[in-house]
């Protein structure tokens, strides 16, 4: 065992020689043991510690988007709702240069760091007791075209290393994209709510789950989340919890 971590550790460090690796957040030159990130900005990173406290922004405004929903149901039998749960890695900010790992996640290919990351976000919620009973992981789809165009879809590669440390299983099956939306990087709050509005279907497979996760890369105004939420509640009934998890929160610390 010794001699096989020696063995990669110089092969590690031959690699580094030739093509050094770099922090996703500084730039800075990593040393052998630091990996996706320097220990200075890991020391750092904007964590949020939402997984710890039930009641924390990112669940207040989720459930504030999931009430907004409830009652626009003019007519409708109003189902009444648990407080959701919702828990974020590390605030995001569009001019820190944490964004970097998103960035590079979602446009230049980098999966590597949404296990990375992913990993890290499971293992703190993993740890905590509002989480714990998570039997079922489901990524926030993409459409076909956007996945096929990039390759993959940056939400199911960080669901794959949070149920890892959850010791569940992730769920591509049960909510689908059935159409396609635009992209809302520059949307307020009302177009990005009528943008994401019925993309997406639930279907009803299997066991049904008691808990589900749905995971996505970033959380801003809820939206996306809130309507995979509607989708998945149009098939399940109350009784099975809707929590949410990403690795970013945009919102101040």
């Amino acid at each position: 065992m010794e001699l096989k971590k020696n063995i990669k550790r110089t092969g590690l460090a031959v690699a580094d020689l030739l093509l050094p690796r770099v922090c996703v957040v500084c730039g800075g030159r990593l040393l052998l043991d630091e990996n996706h990130i320097c220990l200075h900005c890991l020391a750092d990173i904007p964590l949020t510690y939402f997984w710890e406290r039930d009641h924390n922004p990112m669940a207040d405004r989720f459930n504030a988007v999931i009430q907004d929903g409830i009652m626009e149901t003019d007519g409708q039998d109003i189902v009444y709702e648990r407080y959701a749960h919702a828990a974020a890695l590390f605030y995001f900010s569009s001019d820190a240069p944490y964004r970097h790992i998103l960035y590079a996640l979602k446009y230049q290919g980098r999966t590597d760091l949404g296990r990375h990351f992913g990993k890290m976000l499971g293992v703190r919620l993993a740890s905590a007791e509002a989480f714990g009973d998570v039997d079922c992981v489901v990524p926030v789809p993409l459409h076909w075209f956007r996945r096929w165009r990039r390759g993959y879809n940056q939400a199911e590669i960080i669901a794959e290393e949070v149920a890892l440390a959850l010791g569940t299983e992730v769920r591509t099956d049960i909510l689908k994209r059935v159409r396609r939306t635009r992209t809302q990087t520059k949307m307020n709050v009302e177009e990005k709510g009528i943008n994401v509005a019925g993309a997406f279907r639930a279907y009803r497979k299997g066991a049904s789950p008691k808990h589900i996760l749905i995971i996505d890369d970033l959380f801003t105004t809820g939206s996306t989340v809130c309507a995979c939420f509607t989708a998945l509640r149009a098939v399940f009934p109350p009784s099975v919890r809707i929590s949410v998890a990403t690795l970013g929160f945009v919102g101040g610390a």
